[in-house]
C-alpha cells in the first residue's frame, strides 16, 4: 500500500488529503470532530451538495489514532489555478464562496476559508473542495474569513475591473491573495465612488495598517448573526456588480478575418473532426484555443477539453458561453504557453507546475506554431519537446511563412527563421513524433497534422541498423 501526501494539503491542522494507490483521501483528525460532525448532521452538508456548491464525498473508514474519519472525495479532471481563470471565471467563483458563506450561517455554521484555492471548476462550474472549511457558529463571533475572501476575491477583481485586466496575474505573485494595502494604492480615485468598495478595501487596508506593528491587542466587538449576513449581503452586491469590458487586448482584432475563406474554414473543421474520431483521445488540452470553435468539436464529442489561450478576451467570452450552455465538458484557463504556471507555494511543492498537472491524451495546437517559433523564438524542436512531454498524441497545424498571419509577424523585424519551413517543422516533430496523417487545408498554404509520441519500441525499430 502507497501513501502520498499532497503538497498543497499542510497548513489545516484539521486534517489533509493524501493518495492511497491512487485513491484522493482526506484524513479528518479528531480536534476537527464536533465540526465534522455537525456539518453532516445540521443538513448542511446535504444542501450544499445538492445544489452543487461542494464536492461531495465517501466515508471509507475509521482509522483510529489521530484520525475521526476518511473520506474520498469525488476527484476533479484538471486543478486550475485562480490565476489561470478568467475575470467572469473568479468572479463566479466568489459568488459561489459567498453563497456557501450565507448558507453556513442558515444551518449554524460559519465559512473560516475563504480561499480562492478552496474552490474548482467541476463540470463546468465553480465549487467548493474543502470539506474541512466549516466550523460551528459562535454568537458575537466576527467572520475570520473576511479579510481572506477580501484578498483572494474582491481585490483582483477590483483591480481587474477599475485597473487593468493583466493585474489579476498578481494572484501568481502572492499566494495568501493581493494585500489591501498595495490595491487601495493600485485603484483609481473613481474606485472610491463606490461605498462599499471604500469600506472592504480602503477603511478595511486602513484597519489592517493600524494593528500591523503593534502589540495591542486587537479588541473586536461582538457581531451578531444579522449583521454578518449583512456583511456577506454587501460583498455579493459588489462583486456581482463589477464588470470589465474586453477591449485592445493582444489577439481580439488579430483573429478577426483569419486567413481561411468560407471553403478553407469548413474544410479545417472536417478534418480536426476526422483526425479527432482517428485518435479517440480521453481528453483533451487545447493549447491557443482561442474562444474555443475546435475545443467545442472535441466536446460535441463528449471528450473533456481544457481550452487554453493567453488572451483574457478569450478565455472570458468561451467560459461564458459555456454557461450560457450549460456545457460540463470545457473548462476555458489563461495560460501564456512561454511562461507557463510554474511550481510555487512552500519548498516548490504546495501547488504544482502545469506540466505536473498534464492529464491529456492528446494535445491540439492550431494556428499556434509560428507564433510560438516566431513572435518568441522558440527552435521548432523545443516545441516538438513540450508537446510530447504532454500528450502520446497531436494534432497540429503548420502555418508558412507565405501565409498572410505569418507574413505580419515578419512585418517589423528581420526573418532569422531560416528552419522555419514545411520541410523543418517535419524533421523537428519528426525527432519526437511519428507523422500518421498530413493533410492541406483547401484554399490555403497550411497542413494538418495528426501525430503521434515515439515510443522506444518504435524508435528502435525505425533506425537503421
Amino acid at each position: 500500500m502507497i501513501e502520498r501526501a499532497l503538497g498543497s494539503s499542510f497548513r489545516d491542522p484539521s486534517g489533509y488529503l493524501f493518495e492511497r494507490d491512487g485513491v484522493l483521501l482526506r484524513q479528518i483528525q479528531r480536534c476537527y470532530a464536533p465540526h465534522y460532525d455537525s456539518l453532516m448532521t445540521s443538513g448542511l452538508y446535504t444542501e450544499l451538495v445538492d445544489r452543487s456548491l461542494l464536492i461531495p464525498h465517501e466515508e471509507v473508514a475509521d482509522t483510529g489514532g489521530e484520525a475521526y474519519r476518511t473520506l474520498q472525495p469525488e476527484r476533479v479532471a484538471f486543478v486550475s489555478h485562480p490565476f489561470e481563470w478568467s475575470f467572469s471565471q473568479l468572479q463566479d467563483a466568489a459568488l459561489t464562496t459567498l453563497r456557501i458563506a450565507r448558507t453556513a450561517l442558515r444551518h449554524g455554521m460559519i465559512l473560516k476559508d475563504a480561499s480562492a484555492y478552496n474552490v474548482q471548476f467541476h463540470r463546468g462550474a465553480p465549487i467548493f473542495i474543502d470539506t474541512l472549511s466549516f466550523e460551528k457558529y459562535e454568537e458575537g463571533a466576527p467572520w475570520v474569513a473576511y479579510r481572506q475572501f477580501c484578498e483572494h476575491f474582491l481585490a483582483p477583481l477590483a483591480l481587474m475591473s477599475y485597473r487593468d485586466i493583466r493585474l489579476g496575474q498578481l494572484l501568481r505573485v502572492h499566494i495568501d491573495g493581493i494585500p489591501l494595502d498595495l490595491t487601495r494604492a493600485l485603484l483609481p480615485r473613481r474606485a472610491w465612488l463606490s461605498v462599499n468598495l471604500f469600506m472592504h478595501i480602503w477603511l478595511h487596508a486602513g484597519y489592517q495598517r493600524r494593528y500591523r506593528n503593534t502589540s495591542e491587542r486587537v479588541r473586536v466587538r461582538p457581531i451578531g448573526k444579522k449583521s454578518l449576513e449583512n456583511l456577506i449581503h454587501s460583498l455579493e452586491s459588489l462583486v456581482g456588480k463589477l464588470r470589465w469590458r474586453a477591449a485592445g487586448t493582444e489577439w481580439a482584432e488579430y483573429y478577426a478575418g483569419d486567413s481561411y475563406t468560407e471553403s478553407g474554414s469548413d474544410d479545417k473543421c472536417e478534418i480536426v473532426a476526422r483526425y479527432l474520431d482517428c485518435a479517440k483521445p480521453a481528453s483533451i488540452w487545447d493549447l491557443g484555443a482561442n474562444t474555443g470553435a475546435f475545443s467545442r468539436l472535441a466536446i460535441e464529442r463528449g471528450i473533456p477539453t481544457v481550452a487554453f489561450d493567453v488572451d483574457p478576451a478569450c478565455v472570458d467570452r468561451s467560459y461564458r458561453e459555456a454557461r450560457r450552455a450549460g456545457e460540463t465538458r470545457l473548462l476555458p484557463l489563461l495560460l501564456d504557453l512561454t511562461n507557463p504556471s510554474p511550481a510555487f507555494g512552500w519548498a516548490h511543492a504546495e501547488r504544482a507546475s502545469l506540466i505536473e498537472r498534464r492529464s491529456a491524451d492528446l494535445v491540439m495546437a492550431l494556428a499556434l506554431i509560428h507564433h510560438l517559433a516566431i513572435s518568441n523564438n522558440v527552435p521548432l524542436v523545443r516545441v516538438a519537446d513540450l508537446f510530447a512531454e504532454l500528450a502520446d498524441r497531436l494534432i497540429v497545424e503548420f502555418v508558412p511563412k507565405c501565409d498572410p498571419k505569418v507574413q505580419q509577424l515578419l512585418a517589423n523585424r528581420e526573418d532569422v527563421f531560416p528552419d522555419y519551413t514545411r520541410e523543418g517543422f517535419e524533421v523537428a516533430f519528426g525527432s519526437r513524433f511519428e507523422i500518421e496523417e498530413r493533410t492541406p487545408i483547401r484554399d490555403s498554404e497550411r497542413t494538418l497534422y495528426l501525430m503521434r509520441r515515439w515510443s522506444a519500441d518504435s524508435k528502435r525499430a525505425t533506425s537503421p541498423p
